[in-house]
């Protein structure tokens, strides 16, 4: 690559937000970039709780919008990544003091049905108290009644690559590791600077996409002029992995402490246990369990799987990018926010929040929005057709 390389689309972040912008542009024909400091899917797209869900309980606060679209990227990564996005029974365990009757997870589950159009995975039972000793050792003092739905379930970072690989074959580059050091709009052209295998490099695109996760304000601040500052918090997440599988699937557990939903779900041989919602102020690269957040997970897991030993196996934790408020993180939106510059003809986008389902249906969005930024070009390919394989 020349100093003065030019490029449709440069992308700082190989997370699965950049990947899936870079697989996007690269079938619609742009050359495209991806900048990526220590490798794909280091961050927080390799440390979440591995779900490919609509979020059942974004239904409380009335995320429909982002239920329906995530339900129905769910389907697409179903068929397009069978071998790395698989259909999961999940159990939701009603006790006497659990704050949903039963009656009203039966709505909250039929709801999820219809915006999932009654197809794979939609549907919902109630599990025969003869079958409740073979759910893994659960407690039945006081349960009055499981319910059993699906969702699905992969390993975010071989997505995260294959969605990278899929975009390589699309023509897109990857330089890793590469450090983004800077960048100036002037005129219609973003000239940007980066450090690669020892040397300083320069190029330029039309657009510069913004999708470094929680470094996205770090990021923000080297970019001239700087786009208005989206206001948002960092918030842990953080994840147990215990000895010994679930064998009988996934649980959707809510928490005795504070009433949240906690997983715990069968991972390679083992069980993960997540997640928290802890205020995070310090550089993402520490990020790291606390010991109260291990103690919230296992008291938990001990409250509905008392018998079970434990045993920690490992610990990770992952940032999400949030819309700052007063409320508690646990109620805040999912939705994805673009912050664009300038609105009309944008050269930079910054991509904030987002969930690991929909990041194929973001792409979509971040390509409308800066059409008007880009040279007509050629379509290379259909992401709706491509199957998705790990390299």
């Amino acid at each position: 690559m020349s100093d003065t390389r030019h490029y449709d689309l440069v992308i700082v972040g190989g997370g699965i937000q950049g990947v899936a912008v870079a697989q996007a542009a690269a079938a619609a024909g742009y050359d495209v970039l991806v900048l990526e400091r220590t490798a794909l899917a280091a961050g927080t797209s390799s440390r979440s709780s591995k779900l490919i869900h609509g979020g059942l309980r974004y239904l409380e606060s009335g995320q429909l919008g982002l239920v329906r679209e995530s339900l129905r990227e769910r389907a697409e990564l179903l068929r397009l990544a069978p071998a790395l996005v698989t259909l999961q029974p999940f159990h939701i365990p009603v006790y006497h003091n659990t704050s949903r009757s039963p009656l009203t997870l039966r709505i909250g589950l039929s709801l999820y049905a219809l915006l999932a159009g009654f197809g794979e995975g939609a549907r919902f039972r109630a599990i025969p108290r003869r079958e409740w000793e073979k759910l893994d050792g659960l407690s039945t003092h006081g349960l009055q009644q499981v319910l059993q739905y699906w969702d699905a379930q992969t390993d975010d970072q071989a997505l995260t690559e294959a969605i990278m690989h899929s975009a390589r074959q699309l023509g897109a580059e990857l330089l890793c590791p590469a450090m983004f050091t800077q960048a100036t709009v002037v005129g219609n052209l973003c000239e940007i600077e980066f450090r690669h295998a020892e040397q300083m490099l320069a190029c330029t695109a039309s657009v510069l996409i913004n999708a470094a996760g929680p470094w996205i304000d770090q990021v923000a601040q080297r970019i001239t002029p700087r786009l208005p500052r989206y206001p948002v918090e960092l918030v842990q997440g953080s994840h147990l992995v215990l000895a010994g599988q679930l064998a009988q699937g996934c649980y959707y557990l809510e928490a005795p402490q504070d009433r949240r939903a906690v997983f715990a779900l069968p991972w390679q041989g083992h069980t993960l246990l997540g997640t928290t919602e802890t205020m995070f102020n310090d550089d993402p690269a520490t990020a790291h369990p606390l010991e109260d957040e291990e103690k919230y997970l296992l008291a938990c897991f001990q409250h509905y799987f008392p018998d079970r030993p434990i045993q920690v196996r490992g610990r990770f934790a992952g940032l999400r990018v949030l819309p700052k408020s007063s409320t508690r993180a646990f109620n805040r939106s999912r939705e994805i926010h673009l912050q664009c510059d300038p609105p009309q003809y944008p050269r930079v986008v910054g991509i904030y929040g987002g969930k690991l389902t929909v990041c194929r249906a973001t792409a979509r969005k971040v390509l409308r929005l800066v059409r008007p930024s880009l040279p007509d070009r050629q379509p290379r390919g259909d992401v709706s057709q491509l199957q998705l394989e790990h390299p």
